[in-house]
């Protein structure tokens, strides 16, 4: 549970950015899979790609700038909801796994944020993070 004195208290993210933000991204890992699918035929491209899919988003999302490529020509980033820092590569497996359930029943864990307080989808909230701005919670270094 997030502790109102120590919890970052500032902006979210819009859902408007963080649906940009997931666009650009596919568009990113999708690329490398048709090329990879050129190059490799489909079913190994297509499994290549997947994987590296899963590492760009762990990786990038892990780290301790919490930026996609997709989050960071947006500026937003991903925060501990806690204590402001990066959630670390563990939680990002999680996250990556549990916007399953977010898409589940018709995407509706995805549009929560649109009436949650702290503006968190399904997934946020299984991992305790935010998605903020990053005009107010600012990246020392990329992907840091």
């Amino acid at each position: 549970m997030t502790d109102a004195t120590t919890a970052p208290v500032g902006p979210r993210a819009n859902f408007g950015q963080r649906f940009a933000a997931w666009l650009v991204d596919i568009v990113i890992i999708g690329v490398v899979e048709v090329v990879l699918s050129a190059i490799l035929g489909r079913a190994a491209g297509q499994g290549l790609g997947g994987l590296l899919g899963l590492v760009y988003v762990i990786y990038l999302e892990g780290s301790p700038s919490g930026q996609t490529v997709g989050k960071r020509l947006l500026n937003i980033r991903i925060i501990d909801a806690d204590n402001g820092g990066p959630i670390g590569y563990g939680r990002a497996v999680l996250r990556y796994f549990a916007r399953i359930l977010s898409a589940l029943p018709c995407l509706l864990g995805f549009f929560w944020m649109l009436w949650d307080k702290n503006k968190q989808t399904w997934h946020d909230k299984i991992t305790t993070d935010v998605v903020v701005p990053t005009d107010a919670y600012p990246v020392e270094a990329w992907p840091g």
